[in-house]
């Protein structure tokens, strides 16, 4: 049962992955003092035994932030690109009212986290017999199959349930070429019900 409204010409499996999380980089540019940042900053919490930056935390868009003294920062849990770098803007300005000197430089998507369910089990010995040269499937270890996808280079993790995850996209469409890219696959390996 795929989605209504679906633009088949862009998505000609009728599926639209999901984006889950998207993580960014940007570079402050300026050195911080960590420990004066968490005992200003609100929602922040630095324990330099476990981990050497500040983590940082806001509610619109809802992220958490990787604070290092060198002033690299690191932004998770945005759903989309818009907002990763709102909330990467966010931050900074955070920073800058504590007094540094922070700018926003080279904003960076590293990696995007998108997941889609294909509303079918799929019988994963048969990808990782026929894909054995991207498949990796030990199900005693893990449960799912995991297809390392050359063009675009994006790591699939692929379930029974039919559930998929995809991660290591730079950029949205890389997410929905892949998916688009396995999608026939997966209808090839479709469990016959019973």
């Amino acid at each position: 049962m795929a989605e209504q409204g679906v633009d088949l010409s862009k998505h000609p499996s009728g599926f639209i992955p999901t984006l889950q999380n998207i993580v960014s980089t940007v570079n402050m540019d300026c050195k911080l003092d960590l420990k004066a940042i968490a005992l200003q900053a609100r929602n922040s919490e630095y324990n330099p035994k476990r981990f050497a930056a500040v983590i940082m935390r806001i509610r619109e868009p809802k992220t958490t932030a990787l604070v290092f003294a060198s002033g690299k920062l690191v932004c998770t849990g945005a759903k989309s690109e818009q907002d990763s770098k709102l909330a990467a803007r966010k931050y900074a300005r955070i920073i800058q009212k504590l007094g540094f000197p922070a700018s926003f430089k080279n904003f960076r998507i590293q990696n995007i986290v998108a997941s889609c369910d294909v509303q079918f089990p799929i019988r994963l010995e048969g990808v990782a017999s026929t894909h054995y040269a991207f498949s990796h499937y030990e199900p005693e270890i893990f449960p799912g199959l995991i297809y390392r996808m050359k063009q675009p280079k994006i790591v699939l993790l692929i379930f029974v349930s039919g559930k998929i995850v995809l991660t290591g996209a730079k950029v949205r469409e890389e997410t929905y070429t892949a998916f688009e890219n396995i999608f026939p696959v997966l209808s090839q390996f479709k469990k016959n019900p019973k």
